[in-house]
């Protein structure tokens, strides 16, 4: 019975299934969804249906004609979850599975109303990725097969429920509410995503609007006013935009990720609004999803460079167009430095450093690094000196033409590159790149005036005058070529000239965090302590943590034992990973 994906039970030899119609009721007190799934198979068959679940009570399984089907949960795997293996009669056109979430769903995160910026309801959101979608869903969670879907969310009638599809309708029922939604489109399941809360609107373009909690609202619509511009942008370099609205819901503190490019519903962290829209490549990272992920998605978890590699080089095309080749040059260069640090924290696993994983037996949580981004990155941009960019640009276009609403694998995107950019691969030593380790000697390097100008600081404070016209990636870097660990003599002098810990941007602020934490320097350890108690984003949740647990073990597990519950589970499992290695 072969398995394509080594995290999913789906068995190839099997049936497919196409589409999800799915009925959910949100039950805020009991943190539970109840919800039925329909689940329509590609063509009609018979015999074993396998399902990838994780801490899902079943509760019947019925055909199209509403007759019982024979089922079987598997005992739990510990990264895959329980197998159900439903026993289809043969001709089989649906199944319909009732069911009921985990209360500590791996995809969910429920939240009290204190947890909220409004403080009076609560609030429900989903993150499927990698492989979560399984404890919402019972269904085949691979990216390789597609479904579109119809979805019908109950939720209290004071709250809207949003989902990563386009509005069909909303009716209200006394207490309680139900939107419906669908997705005409193919998705991978893991770009299946929800939200339930008090939420508002605001609309920032002809196919744009933002969404958050209303006390935020006015906020985010100022801090992402320019979505439309980087749409036409992007639709220059890549084609129409394939999913006709392009919104995006500023999500709660506790969101693990910095974004999530959830098609036609990009959730993204609060972290962004710094209230100077300096912080708004991210929105152009998961915008650039739309092609380069969403639109072509890698197959598996083994090829999960296909997506982020070829999406922070549409990200810094963009970028580049809107902001101009320096402060391209520049996140280009703070990218290059996060995948030497990912490198490192890899360093006994080389294994993971390279673009095409093997990843039997584990789990792509653990995986996840900047190493698909950037290493991704420089190598689709050796590629485009090794062709020029004129011929990357058309065959860029070539591609995401051919694989539309398609999933494939590295050894795919080999084979078209082959055809399309001959002796390319060759010139750019792709083996290297895709099966190697670490970063090869031949990675283009940065050039930039305002780089070279920062290097040449070194660890020199900066005039005033240039300080004031630092962009957060100038301060990132800077930061970063002072002497790890500072000393606190240091860190006062640099607080006392700039005032890095009073900093509104979480990028500038956690790089200084981490570097005064690491020096022993009071001030800093109390206000990370208190960072780690505001955030749930895994990018500054990670170096605080380790940079804690490395200066005071008893300071990072006493934090961690107080704010556990305010993080997103995927985020409480990496932290905890992260504290039981020291």
């Amino acid at each position: 019975m072969p398995r394509p994906d080594p995290h999913s039970f789906n068995d190839s030899d099997q049936p497919e299934i196409a589409f999800l119609d799915w009925t959910a009721r949100v039950d805020f007190a009991a943190r539970r969804i109840e919800a039925e799934a329909r689940l329509d198979l590609r063509a009609p068959g018979g015999g074993p249906l396998d399902l990838d679940t994780r801490d899902l009570e079943i509760l019947s399984a019925a055909d199209e004609k509403g007759a019982p089907i024979a089922w079987d949960l598997a005992p739990a795997d510990p990264i895959l979850g329980s197998r159900l293996r439903l026993t289809l009669p043969a001709t089989t056109t649906s199944v319909t599975v009732r069911y009921r979430t985990s209360p500590t769903a791996s995809a969910l995160q429920w939240l009290e109303p204190a947890q909220t910026a409004g403080g009076r309801h609560p609030y429900l959101f989903s993150q499927c990725q990698a492989i979560h979608a399984r404890s919402v869903v019972p269904l085949q969670d691979t990216p390789r097969l597609r479904i579109r879907f119809r979805a019908r969310m109950t939720v209290p009638a004071e709250l809207r429920a949003l989902m990563a599809a386009a509005f069909v309708s909303r009716e209200a029922h006394g207490a309680q509410a139900v939107e419906t939604w669908e997705m005409p489109q193919p998705i991978p399941p893991y770009l299946f995503a929800f939200a339930a809360g008090d939420l508002d609107s605001r609309d920032v373009g002809p196919r744009s609007r933002v969404w958050s909690e209303p006390s935020v609202v006015e906020r985010a619509a100022w801090e992402f006013a320019g979505i439309d511009d980087m749409l036409r942008t992007a639709e220059s370099m890549f084609g129409p935009y394939p999913w006709d609205r392009y919104d995006v819901l500023c999500m709660p503190p506790s969101f693990p990720y910095g974004g999530m490019e959830n098609p036609r519903l990009s959730f993204v962290t609060p972290t962004l609004l710094a209230g100077d829209r300096s912080l708004v490549n991210v929105i152009a990272h998961e915008l650039a999803h739309s092609w380069t992920g969403n639109l072509v998605t890698n197959a598996t978890a083994e090829h999960f460079w296909l997506n982020e590699g070829f999406t922070v080089f549409a990200e810094r095309r963009i970028q580049q167009a809107l902001s101009g080749p320096e402060i391209t040059a520049l996140h280009a260069a703070l990218g290059r430095r996060e995948l030497g640090k990912a490198c490192e924290r890899f360093k006994d696993r080389p294994e993971l450093t390279r673009l095409r994983t093997h990843l039997s037996g584990v789990d792509p949580d653990e995986s996840y690094s900047e190493v698909p981004y950037e290493k991704g990155y420089l190598f689709l941009r050796t590629l485009e000196e090794a062709s020029g960019r004129a011929a990357f640009d058309k065959f860029l276009r070539r591609y995401i033409d051919a694989y539309r609403f398609q999933s494939i694998t590295t050894e795919e995107f080999e084979s078209f590159a082959r055809r399309e950019l001959p002796g390319a691969l060759e010139k750019a030593d792709s083996e290297a790149w895709l099966r190697g380790a670490g970063v090869p000697a031949n990675a283009p390097a940065v050039r930039s005036s305002r780089l070279e100008a920062v290097e040449r600081l070194g660890a020199e404070l900066p005039p005033a005058a240039t300080a004031a016209s630092f962009t957060p990636t100038e301060w990132q870097l800077w930061l970063e070529s002072l002497p790890h660990p500072a000393g606190e003599e240091l860190c006062r002098r640099v607080d006392d000239r700039f005032r890095l810990t009073e900093s509104r941007n979480h990028e500038v602020l956690v790089t200084w965090l981490v570097l005064g934490v690491e020096s022993g320097w009071a001030p800093a350890l109390a206000r990370a302590v208190r960072v780690l108690g505001q955030v749930g984003r895994m990018k500054y949740l990670r170096p605080l943590f380790r940079a804690l647990n490395k200066r005071d073990p008893a300071a990072a597990r006493d934090a961690f034992a107080k704010y556990r519950d305010s993080y997103h589970p995927i985020a409480r499992q990496v932290v905890e990973g992260l504290l039981a290695k020291g």
